[in-house]
């Protein structure tokens, strides 16, 4: 049997009832969790990739917990740059962090070894960044786990994904997190968020997804060096399959 895992991201809550570029991320979100509870109960469980809270704000996380409590399986959360760390720290307690604070964890199963990433720099900045200390408890995981199937879930890609406005400023640390990763032949896919775009692709061997956010999008701008431009595409989530031959991914718009 394949297991079957939920993949969302980018929710940017907010209080319920504020607006986000003309859309409401509560309801958005709701619209998300009642169609995954509808259709896909028989899920594993749910990952999401970060840009949890829009400010960061100890409201909106708790507002998102008692959301996520609705859903009938786990939700693993990873933090993005418009998360605020040790906020969302004090207010998802049940969350793990590395040694160093860092909100890095692993979630083992007879499918494989699930690792959360932490690429987080700092509250405003959007920029990703993998840090010495990060990249050390990475290695160290990845040695553990060396004999078994790793998926890796990130907030930002680790790469160009050919958007300028994504691409600049770049992920920091990304030739020595690159190194490391590929060092090792048994990851076997890579998710992230931060984007709002719908891309899917191989990086030096390992394919990789992102998915649209549950609230607005990213206009598809390839010329434009700086300005990222919003719109109201449909949101979506990704049903995953794995077995031991493939990694097969589908994309729902829910609304």
């Amino acid at each position: 049997m394949p297991m079957k895992f939920i993949h969302f991201t980018d929710i940017h809550q907010l209080q319920a009832g504020q607006s986000l570029h003309g859309l409401n991320p509560h309801e958005r979100l709701q619209a998300c969790l009642d169609s995954i509870n509808q259709f896909h109960d028989d899920a594993e469980f749910c990952v999401i990739t970060g840009d949890l809270a829009h400010r960061g704000e100890d409201h909106a996380y708790r507002l998102l917990l008692d959301q996520l409590d609705q859903v009938k399986m786990p939700c693993h959360l990873v933090i993005g740059n418009h998360d605020h760390r040790e906020t969302f720290k004090n207010c998802c307690k049940h969350v793990k962090s590395d040694i160093e604070g860092f909100v890095q964890y692993t979630v083992e199963t007879n499918s494989g070894v699930f690792v959360m990433l932490d690429t987080v720099t700092k509250p405003g900045s959007d920029l990703g960044a993998y840090c010495k200390q990060r990249q050390d408890w990475l290695q160290k995981t990845l040695i553990k786990h060396q004999n078994e199937p790793v998926f890796l879930f990130m907030h930002h890609p680790p790469f160009e994904i050919h958007i300028p406005a994504f691409d600049k400023p770049a992920f920091n640390d990304k030739n020595a997190f690159s190194e490391m990763v590929h060092s090792f032949k048994n990851i076997r896919h890579l998710f992230f968020g931060h984007t709002h775009r719908p891309i899917f692709g191989n990086w030096q061997g390992i394919s990789f997804s992102s998915m649209r956010s549950t609230n607005h999008q990213v206009e598809l701008n390839f010329k434009e060096p700086s300005e990222l431009k919003f719109c109201d595409e449909k949101p979506e989530y990704a049903v995953v399959f794995l077995t031991d031959e493939s990694v097969v991914i589908h994309s729902h718009s829910y609304l």
